[in-house]
Formats: C-alpha cells, sequence, structure tokens
C-alpha cells in the first residue's frame, strides 16, 4: 500500500491536495473541510490587527471571506505553505472590513463636529477607544435640537449616512440664503456645547471641567451679542 506522508495538521499530502482541487471544482464539503481545518489561522490574523471599532465577530467573518478567496485561489503543487500564503489574504479582507467601518463612522459622526466640545481635533487613542459611546451620545444630543436646527446640523455634517452638505446646498433645500443658513449652523452650534444639554458627551471627551464651561459660555455670550440678545442689546 502506497504511504501517505502526515502533516502537522493530520491530513496526508495528497489527502490536502485532493481537498483544495475538490474545493475550487466546486465541491462544498470538501471547501467547508478546509474552511474548518484553518479556522485557527482566521483568529490569529484578526487577535493581530488593530480593530478600532469594529466588532471582533465582524473582523471574522470578513477574515473567513479572505480564508474562503485563499482556498479557491491556492495552488497545493507549489511549494508555498497554504497558512503563508492566506495569512495576506485574510488580513486584506479584515483591514478593509476596519475601513469600511471607519468610513462608517466618519459619516455618521464626523470629527468636525466634536470641535464644539475638545476645541482641538485629533486622532487620540483615547477617544478612539470610546468612539461608538461618543458617537451615540452625540447623536442622541443633536435629536433634541430644535427642529430648524437639527436639520442644519444633520445636512451640514452628513450626519445619519448622508453626504455633508455646505450652506449654499443647505439654503436651497431649505429656501434660505447662505448668511440666514450660517446664523442658523452657529446657533445650534452654541446650543450644542452649552454644559446644561452636553453633560454626557462632555465627560467622555474629558471636556467636564470650570474652564471649558467658561469657553462655552464665552461663544454663547459672543453669539448674543451678535444677535443683539442677552447681555447683548444694542
Amino acid at each position: 500500500m502506497e504511504r501517505i506522508e502526515k502533516k502537522a495538521s493530520g491530513f496526508g499530502v495528497r489527502t490536502e491536495t485532493t481537498l483544495f482541487t475538490q474545493a475550487q471544482a466546486g465541491c462544498a464539503e470538501s471547501l467547508n473541510t478546509l474552511m474548518e481545518q484553518h479556522e485557527g489561522l482566521v483568529h490569529l490574523v484578526v487577535r493581530r490587527q488593530w480593530l478600532l471599532t469594529l466588532e471582533y465577530e465582524e473582523a471574522l467573518q470578513a477574515g473567513r471571506r479572505g480564508l474562503w478567496r485563499a482556498v479557491l485561489g491556492y495552488d497545493p503543487e507549489r511549494d508555498t505553505r497554504f497558512s503563508t500564503y492566506a495569512y495576506p489574504a485574510i488580513m486584506r479582507y479584515v483591514w478593509g472590513a476596519v475601513k469600511a467601518e471607519q468610513r462608517r463612522m466618519k459619516r455618521e459622526a464626523p470629527i468636525s463636529i466634536l470641535v464644539v466640545y475638545s476645541y482641538e481635533t485629533g486622532s487620540d487613542p483615547a477617544w478612539l477607544k470610546y468612539q461608538q459611546e461618543i458617537r451615540d451620545s452625540l447623536l442622541g444630543l443633536v435629536k433634541r435640537l430644535p427642529e430648524g436646527l437639527q436639520e442644519v446640523v444633520t445636512e451640514r455634517y452628513g450626519l445619519g449616512g448622508k453626504e455633508a452638505q455646505t450652506l449654499e446646498e443647505i439654503g436651497r433645500q431649505l429656501g434660505l440664503s447662505r448668511t440666514q443658513v450660517g446664523r442658523l449652523w452657529k446657533e445650534a452650534l452654541v446650543w450644542l456645547s452649552q454644559p446644561a444639554h452636553s453633560q454626557e458627551l462632555r465627560s467622555l471627551l474629558g471636556r467636564h471641567n470650570q474652564k471649558q464651561y467658561e469657553l462655552a459660555d464665552e461663544l454663547a455670550q459672543a453669539w448674543l451679542r451678535r444677535r443683539g440678545g442677552r447681555n447683548g442689546h444694542r
């Protein structure tokens, strides 16, 4: 009887070669066997990646798609181990999912609006860790805006998956001039910055202190003076 050389995986060289051949020919059973055999490689790749806000299970699903592509594209006759061939394919799919999640997050909670609370921009890992909480808190706060202001902010920053709009574009939608829309936008930012409205979000961003309250009040007072409101009558 012909001896079949055993690999560490428990499959013979010819046995595994047959599985790849059959899987690539459309055999679902062989494909599933190989997918199960190399599931550990997907977990290894995912654990080594910086997932940011992407959930681990979603990263695994992306990695499995990369493994599937690798199984279908691998040539078992070449002198290359399957794990060596599949690793970069799995990694590409995982990173693709990470980038897609980041694009989604930016559409739904763009960093630019956070300047209202932090007075600075950046990508500090401390807030990236809590980005999901920040996004939820920010969107909840925007929903509390008066209806007209809420629409301007939503369109201006592209919240809810929409494309961000210019003041001119928003004006055309609302039948207002660019100047009028600009005033509504600034009024909305003043409202959003007030500690009475934004305590939860300020706490998440570490901007829950007296200095930040004073800065927010200065913004509000300057706005009111320009409008001739409280403490700013002409």
